[in-house]
């Protein structure tokens, strides 16, 4: 597992259509956002500054695990230190991948994006925190609405950041491992 941040950077996977991309490759250029194509799964997303991006490398066919159990585990950890550090409830939409408040489904706080290759998984997640989400902007984030992203800063939740995020990691971290086989 890796966890770290980015520079402002849009990231299209393999399903990432033309048409969510809001602006030129030279005004993003110019704004300083790198364009970056990847074998993941999923149309265009942003990272930038002040979110937690996990990458996870595991080997599923070592610990005889099906990528659809491999997301279960996923998105079970991202719910349980969610709600652990920061006390808010995020679910999955049927619909759409990532997680969203359960409050609120329209918005998203969570983005995944998977991508597996001869059993081994690579990509993860991206966790607006502290972010502006500025960068969203450029694009339609995942086929939706900017406006439907939201981070912890939007909701108040950004109040001693840098040991939350210590507590999130830790949490994820223990939860993942505690339920994979």
């Amino acid at each position: 597992m890796l966890f770290l941040e980015h520079s402002p950077c849009l990231t299209g996977g393999i399903g990432a259509k033309a048409e969510n991309l809001l602006v030129s490759p030279s005004l993003l250029s110019t704004l300083g956002v790198e364009l970056v194509t990847l074998q993941r799964g999923g149309d265009f997303t942003a990272h930038e500054p002040g979110q937690i991006v996990g990458y996870l490398h595991i080997d599923l066919k070592k610990r005889n695990l099906s990528l659809g159990d491999f997301l279960r585990i996923l998105n079970q950890s991202l719910v349980v230190a969610v709600r652990e550090t920061w006390g808010l409830r995020v679910e999955e939409n049927p619909k759409a991948p990532g997680l969203y408040l359960a409050e609120e489904p329209k918005r998203k706080l969570i983005s995944e994006g998977i991508y597996a290759k001869s059993y081994f998984t690579s990509f993860g997640f991206a966790l607006n925190a502290v972010n502006d989400l500025k960068t969203f902007s450029l694009i339609n984030p995942c086929g939706a609405k900017t406006e439907d992203m939201t981070s912890l800063l939007r909701l108040g939740k950004e109040k001693d950041f840098p040991q939350r995020r210590l507590e999130f990691v830790m949490s994820f971290t223990q939860t993942f491992l505690d339920l994979l086989p």
